[in-house]
């Protein structure tokens, strides 16, 4: 089944740096995204409660965006990825954090909640 693009945007009070951080590094990323994670040169590991996924670091961009590919996604050659990108918004100053990601299309819903409820996690972390 082929993958649909979609898009969940979340506005956090926070400087680019602090968000960075938490996108970028496995203390970061165990704050708000998964359970623990391990780093081994540019594969992550996530743990949720007794699962564990790999995604691959694809490319970052200091205070900016980070973006992975699922290791799944990559033995099935899918060049699938998720991103997740730091933007200001030019009239009004906030911290808005855009998230594009993959899911099959009688998924996109559910994986769009998940991710709300994942940047609620990391709007509470960081206060904002």
């Amino acid at each position: 089944m082929e993958k649909v693009e979609f898009q969940v945007e979340f506005m956090i009070n926070a400087s680019k740096g602090s968000l960075f951080s938490r996108l970028t590094t496995p203390s970061g990323l165990s704050e708000w995204f998964a359970d623990d994670v391990n780093i081994k040169n540019d594969v992550f590991t996530f743990f949720w409660e007794g699962a564990d996924e790999q995604a691959r670091l694809l490319t970052q961009k200091r205070d900016e965006f980070v973006r992975f590919r699922w290791i799944e996604h990559e033995d099935e050659g899918l060049k699938t990825s998720f991103e997740i990108r730091i933007k200001i918004e030019p009239l009004t100053g906030d911290t808005m954090v855009l998230v594009t990601d993959f899911a099959d299309e009688d998924e996109v819903e559910e994986s769009k909640l998940l991710w709300v409820s994942q940047l609620g996690d990391l709007k509470r972390v960081l206060g904002g």
